[in-house]
């Protein structure tokens, strides 16, 4: 069924991404730490469109299939695969719902959104003087707002998933780690900065951007006294590793990429970035000729290094049981909330109740994978908290308090 939704936004309410980074930065300031995010509308996306014709949907239906492909994913290159390529062109079997939309943008805007087709060239001054006063085009204002189009799509995710599965593509579950981002500056001049709203403003947009396309919860840090007190712009310029995990862990990230750039006199960008995850280092170069080249590298490849520790291939994932023993479960909606919670995380297959004793539970879990990889599943988050274990416990045990 389609759902037709013309709203008239004016430009000067829409969320732009540095106005999203700020409410981002202000909602950090009230809920340290973050740790692994949620990530909502991975089987939706959103598609600008000229009009509402048969030809025009179903491009927007591949287009936002693509899209969805990627942020389920993770990985660009799942892509080019026969059977991604196959269900792409078939994406309208995939659709569940659309919707369609309109917005008045400024026309630099909608320009970005959707290329327009050839416009009538405008007559040069000596053209004007040429002709005669009566046929000379009456000067017309350039319009300021134009009327996008959109197709708002929703595809089932239980079809996307068992074409995943059947092409022994991993899935990645919602529930995603967070990637701190800490970057310094540096001009021609030898001026120097960290990397802000204010400062870089298209820079800070971009990789807003990227997050919502790859579906990667990207944050920034406050930057406010307590940062700069822990960490210098020297310091990150640096690189140093332990300076930037001390500043880092008021934020509970699950991840950090720290980089340097600097922009030559000659109009390149040349740096260094240094990403820290699960106790590894990653460091690597930066080069490239745009701020927007520049920022893709590292962001493209940090993501398709999560995705590749997250997501799980169910054909391809051996099954176990793991039993959880969890404290703190006081009343009948702690135990509705855990179980709801246990069984959304994205490696479970099964729940199984196997003893209530107080406020204890004990749970099997059917898992797709290893309790090493339930457990780090379970640190994304800040529901359950692990309690030390006595060494009297088994292996395949996870020990855990309740704390929503």
């Amino acid at each position: 069924m389609i759902r037709r939704q013309y709203s008239i936004i004016p430009p000067m309410l829409k969320c732009s991404p540095v106005i999203r980074s700020l409410i981002l930065l202000a909602f950090l300031a009230l809920a340290l730490p973050v740790a692994g995010l949620q990530v909502a509308g991975l089987y939706s996306h959103r598609v600008a469109v000229e009009n509402e014709s048969d030809a025009e949907r179903n491009r927007a239906f591949r287009v936002a299939m693509e899209a969805v492909i990627l942020k389920v994913t993770g990985d660009p290159r799942w892509l080019d695969h026969p059977r991604v390529r196959q269900a792409v062109e078939n994406a309208q079997n995939y659709v569940e719902a659309i919707s369609y939309s309109s917005e008045m943008l400024p026309v630099a805007a909608a320009e970005e959104d959707q290329q327009t087709g050839p416009q009538p060239e405008t007559p040069t001054e000596s053209e004007l003087a040429d002709s005669p006063a009566d046929e000379q085009p009456a000067t017309v204002p350039a319009p300021q707002f134009v009327e996008q189009r959109y197709i708002d799509l929703d595809f089932a995710d239980g079809l996307i998933n068992e074409m995943l599965a059947a092409a022994d593509i991993p899935v990645w579950d919602d529930n995603r780690p967070s990637v701190l981002v800490w970057m310094a500056i540096q001009d021609a001049s030898g001026s120097r900065h960290m990397l802000t709203a204010d400062s870089d403003p298209e820079m800070m947009a971009f990789m807003q951007d990227f997050a919502e396309r790859r579906g990667v919860p990207v944050i920034f840090p406050l930057l406010d006294f307590e940062d700069r007190r822990n960490l210098s712009e020297d310091q990150v310029w640096a690189l140093e590793e332990q300076a930037i995990a001390n500043a880092s862990a008021r934020y509970g990230a699950d991840s950090v990429l720290a980089g340097r750039v600097l922009f030559t006199a000659s109009g390149e960008l040349v740096g260094l970035w240094q990403f820290q995850f699960q106790d590894q280092l990653d460091v690597f170069d930066g080069f490239a000729t745009s701020p927007e080249d520049y920022l893709l590298a590292p962001l493209d490849r940090i993501t398709s290094e999560l995705a590749g520790y997250f997501a799980i291939s169910p054909d391809a994932s051996p099954r176990f049981d793991v039993r959880l023993r969890i404290d703190g479960v006081a009343d009948l909606g702690d135990y509705s909330a855990l179980m709801d919670y246990v069984a959304n995380l994205g490696l479970v297959e099964s729940v199984r109740t196997t003893g209530l004793a107080g406020e204890r539970i004990e749970l099997l879990l059917g898992v797709l994978g290893s309790a090493q990889q339930l457990n780090e599943l379970i640190a994304l988050d800040r529901d359950l908290l692990p309690i030390q274990s006595t060494g009297n416990e088994a292996p395949a045990l996870l020990h855990y308090r309740w704390t929503r």
